[in-house]
């Protein structure tokens, strides 16, 4: 019978453990992402016909709604990326709770900045 290490589960409280979780669900669902705009993008070898009753797809709300989800992905990734390369790079200790705020930030602003010109 194995014994499983005790978790403490004040680190999971953590706003440093938040921005590990959202960095990890936000690649993961990049990486979901990627075959469907492949697919997308494999439709114009098909003709333009082809391409064009694709494209006609992405008129839809929901595609319109998932560009914008997209969007705050990307810079969700990025602002943890970022945050991750200081933190193993950077001549800084400790984790910077002012670089995952900053992220979360960003993130939004990313977002609404996309709406605004979007339109």
């Amino acid at each position: 019978m194995s014994s499983r290490p005790h978790l403490d589960y004040r680190a999971k409280s953590h706003l440093s453990y938040f921005a590990y979780v959202c960095h990890r669900i936000s690649g993961l669902l990049l990486a979901c992402f990627i075959p469907l705009h492949f697919l997308m993008l494999s439709q114009s070898l098909r003709g333009v016909q082809g391409f064009d009753a694709s494209l006609k797809l992405t008129d839809f709300w929901v595609f319109k709604f998932g560009e914008w989800v997209l969007v705050i992905l990307l810079a969700i990734h990025l602002a943890g990326g970022v945050r991750l390369l200081m933190i193993e790079f950077g001549p800084w200790k400790g984790l910077r709770k002012g670089w995952i705020q900053f992220s979360i930030l960003f993130a939004i602003a990313c977002g609404l900045l996309f709406l605004y010109f979007a339109n």
